[in-house]
C-alpha cells in the first residue's frame, strides 16, 4: 500500500471521527445521590452511543443546561438547593425534553408533574427502573425516524396530541378531517402512523382507515383511532376495519405514550422479521426470493404500458482465485464490495438482488437501452479501478462481467435466463465486459 493511500485513509478516519463526536447526542442526569448518578450514567454509555453530563445539584444543572443542548435530561424532584422540583420547571423553560426520576409515589404529585410538559415520571426504586430508563431512552432515539399524522377536526385536541408526539421525538402531521389526510399519504409515504379521530367532517375516522387499507397494510402502515363515543360497536368496526388499536378520549398521557410508542414498536419488529426474509444476509442488497416475488408484477406493467427498462446478470470474475489466495472471508469483503458499487449507481427504485456466491441480478427502471448499456459499463469500470482490503491489509482488485437485456422475452424467467446466457458469452469472450442484446 503506497504511503500517500496510507496518509488520506488516516485523514479520512480523523475526520469521520470527528464528526461522529460533533453529532454525538447528550444527556443530563440531575441526581443528588452521587452513587445512584453514577451508576445510571454508567449504564446508559455502556448500552448508548451518547455523552453523559451529572449534575448533583440546581446550581451546576443550570451550568449545564447553559452550555449544552441536551438530547433528554433525567432530573431529580429533591435537590439540596431546590427541594420542590424546581429543577423541572427550569429546564422546561429552557426547551429541554424531560423525565422526571424520583422516589415520591405520591399520585398527586405524580399527576401535577404529568400535567406539565414532560416525557414521563419513573420511581426510582431499583435496577429495573434503570432498564427501563435504558429502553425507553432508545426508544425515543428510534422514534426520530417516525413520520405520524394526527387527523381530528378540533384545532386545540391536533395540537395537544401533535405537543405530545412531537415531545416523544416524532415527526408529527397534522389535519384536519379524512380526505386531507389521504392526501398527506401520498405526499409523505413514510408515514409510519395515523392517529385519526372519528367524527369528522368530509370523512370520519372509520371511513379514513377503510380507504387506507384498500392500499397499505398492517406491516406496512399502524392506525390507531380515537373517539369519545362511548359505543363498544364502534371500538370493534375500527378493528374490523384494520385500525391496529382504539384509544377511548379522555385519556391520559401515560396511557397515550404507551400505546403509541407499543403499536411504532410492532411495526417496527414487523419490518426487521420482513427484511430478514426478503435481504441477503452477507449484502444486505435483496435476495433472489425477493427478485423474483417482487419485480414480477413491475415486469408485467411494464411490458404492458412500454416502459423501457433492463434486466442484468452481474458475476465476479476469477472469484474462486480470491477465496484460494486470500480466503473465503476475503472473498466475502469483495462480495460486498461489488454489491455497495452497485447500490451506490443505480436509481432508488432500482432492484440489485444478490441471487447466491458472487452472482447479482439487477433490474433498471425506465431507462432506454443506451442508458443502461452506459450504467453497466460504468460500473464495470468503477469495479476495475477500485480496492478492496483482504483480512491481511493486501489490495484485492477484480473485474465482473455483465450479461444485459433491454430486448425482453415475453417473461421474467425468461428474460433473466437471456441475461444469464449474454453473461455466460462476457465470460466466454475474455471477461471484464458488458454485452447486451
Amino acid at each position: 500500500m503506497s504511503l500517500f493511500v496510507i496518509i488520506a485513509r488516516l485523514i479520512k478516519d480523523i475526520f469521520i471521527k470527528k464528526s461522529l463526536r460533533e453529532n454525538v447526542q447528550r444527556i443530563l442526569i440531575v441526581e443528588d445521590n452521587k452513587t445512584l448518578a453514577k451508576l445510571i450514567s454508567k449504564k446508559i454509555t455502556s448500552e448508548l452511543n451518547v455523552k453523559v453530563d451529572i449534575a448533583y445539584n440546581f446550581s451546576e444543572s443550570k451550568l449545564f443546561l447553559k452550555s449544552y443542548k441536551y438530547f433528554l435530561t433525567l432530573l431529580d424532584l429533591n435537590l439540596p438547593d431546590a427541594p420542590n422540583g424546581e429543577v423541572v420547571d427550569y429546564a422546561l423553560s429552557k426547551d429541554n425534553r424531560v423525565i422526571v426520576l424520583s422516589g415520591n409515589i405520591d399520585k398527586e404529585l405524580r399527576k401535577k408533574l404529568l400535567s406539565k410538559n414532560i416525557i414521563d415520571y419513573i420511581n426510582k426504586s431499583g435496577v429495573s427502573d434503570i432498564k427501563y430508563i435504558i429502553n425507553f431512552i432508545k426508544r425515543l432515539q428510534k422514534n426520530q425516524n417516525h413520520k405520524i399524522l394526527v387527523v381530528d377536526d378540533s384545532m386545540v385536541f391536533r395540537k395537544h396530541m401533535k405537543s405530545m408526539l412531537e415531545n416523544l421525538f416524532y415527526d408529527v402531521i397534522s389535519v384536519a378531517h379524512g380526505e386531507e389526510a389521504l392526501s398527506m399519504l401520498k405526499t409523505y409515504p413514510d408515514i409510519s402512523l395515523v392517529l385519526t379521530d372519528y367524527n369528522m367532517p368530509v370523512m370520519n375516522g372509520l371511513e379514513l382507515t377503510s380507504a387506507i387499507r384498500k392500499t397499505r397494510d398492517k406491516n406496512d402502515i399502524s392506525i390507531i383511532a380515537l373517539s369519545s363515543n362511548e359505543n363498544e360497536e364502534i371500538d370493534a368496526r375500527f378493528l374490523k376495519e384494520g385500525a391496529n388499536d382504539y384509544i377511548n378520549k379522555p385519556f391520559s398521557k401515560e396511557e397515550f405514550s404507551c400505546r403509541v410508542n407499543n403499536s411504532i414498536e410492532s411495526l417496527e419488529n414487523i419490518q426487521t422479521i420482513t427484511n430478514h426474509s426478503n435481504r441477503d444476509f452477507l449484502t444486505g442488497v435483496y435476495n433472489r426470493r425477493y427478485f423474483f416475488h417482487n419485480v414480477q408484477t413491475y415486469f408485467d406493467t411494464a411490458l404492458e404500458s412500454g416502459e423501457s427498462f433492463a434486466i442484468a446478470m452481474i458475476d465476479i470474475d476469477n472469484f474462486k482465485n480470491i477465496n484460494d489466495t486470500y480466503g473465503h472471508d476475503s472473498g466475502d469483503k469483495a462480495i460486498v464490495h461489488l454489491s455497495d458499487i452497485l447500490r451506490a449507481n443505480t436509481a432508488e427504485d432500482d432492484v440489485v438482488s444478490r441471487f447466491g456466491g458472487e452472482e447479482f441480478c439487477i433490474i433498471l427502471k425506465n431507462i432506454s437501452s443506451k442508458n443502461a448499456l452506459t450504467v453497466l459499463e460504468r460500473i464495470k469500470n468503477k469495479v476495475q479501478k477500485s480496492v478492496t482490503i483482504s483480512e491481511k491489509n493486501a489490495e484485492i482488485s477484480f473485474t465482473i462481467s455483465v450479461g444485459l437485456v433491454t430486448n425482453h422475452e415475453n417473461s421474467l424467467d425468461e428474460t433473466v435466463n437471456q441475461a444469464d446466457m449474454l453473461l455466460y458469452e462476457a465470460k466466454q469472450s475474455g471477461r471484464n465486459k458488458v454485452i447486451s442484446n
